[in-house]
This record gives structure tokens, C-alpha cells and sequence, in this order.
């Protein structure tokens, strides 16, 4: 069940190794993540109750399917994104409505979602931080760019409890301190981007119209638009 919090400690220990260094010099540590794969886990125990559903699971297709004539302009001009299973909102309903006691356990506060920036916060943390940033919140379907919050018309379509999901923070931003069992001492937090944006970050797409493509299981393109709201018309096939 710690298959991430374990990936990420091998991959730094990893690192200071090569470096010839100890978790002692590090100043500040930044996460990156793939973005609208999902988890739920629970606050006690910090367990998951069911395997991550990746961005690649289509199990919601109907559902989205059922959804679209009426819901997906909505969901468009609050989140910027098209109706689809890609996206995190109706993996999150899955899970509570699949998995035995979920939603019992989330009606009660017991239960934390997020996507997996948030649960590798969580665990590097000791369940202390529960935060994700906002480049992995809207691409979770529920967040509301213009507002910059958590919509509540789609927390409500999606019948998700708003106090089971993370406060949404800056990219940088303090997002706590790990804890001292896990890297030897405690070592500040200041970052969380997802992947493409991330990528953007690392090429130097900071002016108006920089744009950068990434390749890797998928081909993603993305353009610096600058303060101005661009709609996409491009559709998922």
C-alpha cells in the first residue's frame, strides 16, 4: 500500500547517493506527479482502501456518456476541460460508490481523495499535510478555474463530500515538512506542479505564447496563453 511513498524514497536515496551527499543538505524539496490518477485512503491509517484508478481507466465511460448532452458545456466553461473519463471526478465517484464502505466512511470525515501528489504529501508528512496545487486540482473535473475553487454545482453532480478533498495551494507554496522518521530530519516542502505543467516549468515557456510538446505514453502540447482564458475546442476521440 506504500508503493509510492517507497518508489519515492528508493529514487531519492537514490540521488544523494550519486551525489555523494545526506538528506541533511537539502534545502527544499519540490513533487511532481502524474495528474488525474486517483486514490482514496483512510485518515486513521493512512491505508488506500482500492488501487489507484490511473488517467488511463476508461471503467467511467458510460457514466461520462450519460452526462454529456446536458452537463459537458457546464463543465467546460467552469473547468476548461471536456467530459471524460480521463479526468479525476468520476473516478472519485467510483471509488465511493464501489468500494464497500466508502461512502459511509466519507459522509463520516474519515476518508481522504486526492490524486497522487496529495496522497505522496500525505505520506511523506505523516499525515500531517493535506494539500494538493492548483494545476492538479483542475484536472480533477471539480475545480472551478474562474473562481479558483472547488465548485460546489460539481461536487454536487459528482456526489463528492467538499470536506474530503485537499485545500488547494500555489504551486509554490508551504506545503509542511517531511517527517523526520522518513528522511532523518524534517525538510520543508515549498512545491507541488503537475507533469505538463512541470515540463513547461523546465523548458522556460514563461512569456505569452512559449509553448512546449512532451512525449512520452501520450504527446501533450501545452501553450502559455498569459492572463487571457483560451477555450479549446479540440475533442477527445
Amino acid at each position: 500500500s506504500d508503493v509510492y511513498k517507497r518508489q519515492t524514497l528508493r529514487s531519492c536515496r537514490s540521488v544523494l547517493a550519486e551525489l555523494n551527499t545526506t538528506w541533511k543538505s537539502i534545502v527544499s524539496i519540490g513533487i511532481t506527479n502524474q495528474r488525474e490518477t486517483s486514490v482514496v485512503w483512510d485518515r486513521q491509517t493512512g491505508e488506500p482502501l482500492y488501487r489507484a484508478i490511473v488517467w488511463q481507466d476508461r471503467r467511467t465511460a458510460t457514466l461520462c456518456n450519460s452526462l454529456q448532452a446536458r452537463y459537458a458545456n457546464e463543465i467546460q466553461q467552469k473547468t476548461g476541460l471536456l467530459l471524460d473519463p480521463y479526468f479525476s471526478a468520476t473516478k472519485f465517484k467510483w471509488l465511493l460508490e464501489n468500494v464497500p464502505n466508502a461512502r459511509k466512511k466519507a459522509d463520516a470525515g474519515q476518508l481522504a481523495i486526492g490524486t497522487i501528489d496529495t496522497y505522496l504529501l500525505w505520506k511523506l508528512t505523516n499525515g500531517k499535510s493535506y494539500y494538493t496545487d492548483i494545476t492538479n486540482a483542475s484536472r480533477t473535473m471539480l475545480f472551478n478555474i474562474k473562481e479558483q475553487s472547488w465548485d460546489v454545482d460539481l461536487l454536487k453532480l459528482f456526489e463528492i463530500p467538499q470536506h474530503i478533498l485537499p485545500e488547494v495551494k500555489d504551486c509554490a507554496d508551504d506545503y509542511g515538512q517531511t517527517h523526520s522518521s522518513i528522511t532523518g530530519i524534517s525538510i520543508p516542502i515549498n512545491g507541488v506542479v503537475g507533469d505538463q505543467q512541470s515540463a513547461t516549468i523546465g523548458q522556460c515557456c514563461f512569456e505569452p505564447g512559449s509553448l512546449k510538446s512532451t512525449y512520452g505514453t501520450g504527446a501533450f502540447v501545452l501553450l502559455n496563453t498569459g492572463s487571457k482564458k483560451t477555450v479549446s475546442y479540440t475533442h477527445l476521440t
